[in-house]
């Protein structure tokens, strides 16, 4: 199969022929369709999080069942999916609680079994269990969920990340209260999701912050009431005269230190900051010690406080329903072989999101 290979930090992606292994236990192969070009890849390319190469990139996906091991009953060849790096065991004490998405003790393959993926006759790692940059997936039977065959895979491998993120992050960490005051600091694949949770949630106020001119059109066009250019005007100062005072949840959905720092400044007193994003390792996140002395929260949210093969479907039944917007957040889509390019255009701004469409 064909595969985007990770050399390394720095270093371009290469499109080369990859070996998958069968599955065995409760492994399921999945023929990818459709793979998102997820923010959090980049992080990676760049050196800001650590990951072993050679590597296969990609976290966001849906496809079709091709095969599945023999302790498998879940799912069957022709089935359609979506992938979730949410991984669960079902046995710790997070699963056991409800919080899958923070699962303790992820499944993988054991240290004496073949790997899933060669290159070359050496072994590929596999990127948060999942390795969505390629043609075909091996993954344990808990990172994916059967879904409605009636929807567009292109469209539904965004809810395998950035949506699942940004409207969880809305309905689910912060859990936005119909009639309140939001503000949402990037306007990218997972923010204009947190802004559509809002507007699926009821708030009445919904703050789109960037930098981009066009992606605050995006905004508008998801759910925001205002925007605010933040290359231009204070965000912070804006959003108080506009709420007069501050707003009842806040969000960061770029992974900045200031803009953090600007999400828990925007509240108002009893307000929730959510960060989303993925701040770099090592930073340190500067706050007011007195505003806590008003009842200011500031929490994180980890893949939308997902229990994806419940949400999932959910968020499919809100995007044929016309409630969820997802045709209006992909900004094009490309073959493999373009990846390069997409991680180019992310970088200077000019997408929300972009989908890689396999044949």
């Amino acid at each position: 199969m064909k595969a985007a290979i990770f050399h390394g930090p720095h270093q371009p992606l290469t499109t080369e022929q990859v070996e998958i292994d069968a599955p065995i236990d409760h492994e399921v192969v999945v023929r990818v369709v459709a793979s998102g070009v997820c923010h959090s890849d980049l992080h990676f390319i760049d050196g800001l999080y650590e990951f072993p190469a050679p590597a296969i990139l990609g976290h966001e996906a849906a496809g079709i069942v091709e095969e599945v091991g023999p302790l498998v009953d879940e799912f069957q060849p022709g089935d359609h999916v979506i992938a979730c790096l949410s991984v669960f065991c079902g046995r710790c004490d997070y699963c056991l609680t409800g919080r899958t998405n923070l699962c303790s003790t992820r499944p993988i393959r054991a240290k004496g079994a073949p790997p899933k993926l060669r290159w070359q006759g050496e072994a590929v790692n596999q990127f948060a269990n999942l390795s969505a940059y390629a043609e075909k997936m091996l993954v344990h039977s808990n990172a994916i969920v059967k879904v409605r065959d009636d929807m567009p895979l292109d469209r539904a491998a965004l809810i395998g990340c950035g949506v699942t993120t940004g409207v969880g992050a809305a309905l689910n960490t912060a859990r936005v209260e119909p009639g309140s005051m939001v503000a949402v600091f990037g306007c990218g694949g997972v923010g204009l999701s947190a802004i559509q949770g809002a507007r699926i949630a009821g708030a009445r106020m919904i703050i789109g912050v960037d930098v981009h001119d066009h992606k605050l059109e995006t905004a508008y066009e998801l759910g925001a009431t205002h925007t605010i250019n933040g290359a231009r005007k204070d965000a912070v100062k804006e959003i108080r005269d506009l709420t007069n005072g501050g707003v009842d949840y806040a969000f960061e959905a770029i992974g900045l230190k200031t803009a953090a720092e600007q999400c828990f400044e925007a509240l108002r007193a009893g307000g929730t900051a959510t960060i989303i994003g993925m701040i770099p390792m090592g930073q340190k996140i500067e706050l007011d010690g007195s505003s806590f002395l008003r009842e200011k929260k500031i929490q994180g949210s980890s893949m939308g406080s997902n229990r994806f093969k419940v949400d999932m479907p959910k968020y499919i039944d809100f995007y044929m329903q016309g409630r969820l917007k997802l045709d209006e957040m992909i900004t094009r889509r490309m073959p493999l072989e373009d990846l390069n390019e997409a991680f180019r255009a992310m970088k200077a701004g000019e997408v929300a999101r972009q989908v890689l469409v396999f044949n």
